[in-house]
This record gives structure tokens, C-alpha cells and sequence, in this order.
């Protein structure tokens, strides 16, 4: 059963991020239980868990919804993101292992691949695994809560940003890439001003 609940923790994970579910829509526990061979509560434990990490909303008489896109929101995600990503930033340059720097270039090199190939989904998840790696570079129990909210709908923003439709948005990609490598290098040399600065260019 343990495996079961996992693969619907990551599949929903994986289905909101990638946009496979849509934002406001309304999950049923009954059907997610049978496709998983799952009785209720281990449905219900794993949909409170997403919701504890921002994936869902889960309202009384309402049932569980992912968690909505709006106007409110993207204003939201670009007034705050800068603010959240630099903090992040500075902290991973001053608190991070050389394991979690090697886990980062795997990521990339993942990234890279991806973008190679088009994987426009898998360029949205390994994105957002690699941000997810600099807030655990961080450490901070204060910022990664935010970061991961924050990075849900970076994920679906990312979306359209990442399939390339036109010679401009292939070089952007191009350009996305080259930051993670200069993050990377930067993180590495301890050199916080240009993580920062290129944190505030990506």
C-alpha cells in the first residue's frame, strides 16, 4: 500500500506542475481510490499532505481543489518571486555541501538534456527540482515553505516557457540554461554578488 500512496503523491505532484490537472479543478477521492487501489484514508492523507505543501486546497462541503491560477495570482508570484529567489540565493552560495552542489550539476545536466530533446514537461520538473536543490542549499526553516509554494507556480508558468514555439523563445531557453551552468559555477566559487546578480537576470 505504501507504494501505491507514493505513486499518488507523485503523480499529482507531477500532473499539477505539468498542468495535466487544471488549476481549480476539483480531485474525487472515490476515483483517485480506485485507479490506485487505495481505500479512503490513505486518499485523504495524501491529498492533506499536498495540500500542506500548496498543491491543493482543501475546503469543508468543497471538497479538495488544485490550487487556483488567477490574475491575483501571477501579480502575487512577480511581486514576491524576486524577493524569495535572492534570499534563496545568498544563503545557498553561504550554507551549501559539496553533495548538494554535485546533486545540482546532475540536475542540470538532466535540464540540459531536456531541452535538447523538447521535453518541454520534463524541462518544467527538472527546473523546478533544480530550484528546489538551491532552497535546500539554503537551509533556511523560514524560506523553503515559501519557495516551494512559490516554485508550484513557477512550474505552470514555466509551461509555456519552455516549448519553444519561435527563435525567441529558443533563445531564452538557450539562455535559461547557461544561467543554471553560471549558477552553478557561482554557487561553487563562493561568489555571492554574481549569484545574486544573475538570479535578478534569470
Amino acid at each position: 500500500m505504501t507504494t501505491r500512496k507514493n505513486g499518488l503523491y507523485q503523480d499529482l505532484k507531477r500532473q499539477i506542475l505539468t498542468l495535466e490537472v487544471d488549476p481549480d479543478q476539483v480531485l474525487d477521492e472515490t476515483t483517485l481510490g480506485e485507479q490506485y487501489g487505495l481505500s479512503r484514508t490513505p486518499v485523504r492523507e495524501t491529498l492533506r499532505r499536498l495540500a500542506g505543501e500548496g498543491f491543493l486546497r482543501v475546503r469543508e462541503k468543497q471538497g479538495t481543489r488544485v490550487i487556483p491560477m488567477s490574475d491575483r495570482t501571477l501579480r502575487n508570484f512577480f511581486q514576491v518571486a524576486p524577493m524569495i529567489y535572492e534570499a534563496i540565493c545568498r544563503l545557498a552560495v553561504q550554507n551549501h555541501n559539496p553533495s548538494q552542489l554535485e546533486d545540482l550539476k546532475r540536475t542540470q545536466e538532466r535540464f540540459r538534456r531536456a531541452s535538447v530533446n523538447g521535453e518541454g514537461s520534463a524541462m518544467v520538473l527538472v527546473n523546478n527540482r533544480f530550484h528546489e536543490i538551491m532552497g535546500e542549499m539554503a537551509g533556511s526553516t523560514y524560506l523553503e515553505p515559501s519557495l516551494g509554494r512559490l516554485l508550484i507556480d513557477h512550474a505552470r508558468i514555466g509551461q509555456t516557457f519552455f516549448r519553444p514555439h519561435s527563435e525567441e523563445s529558443q533563445k531564452r531557453l538557450e539562455l535559461s540554461v547557461k544561467h543554471h551552468d553560471e549558477f552553478i559555477e557561482a554557487i561553487g566559487d563562493h561568489d555571492e554578488r554574481r549569484a545574486v546578480d544573475l538570479m535578478k537576470a534569470h
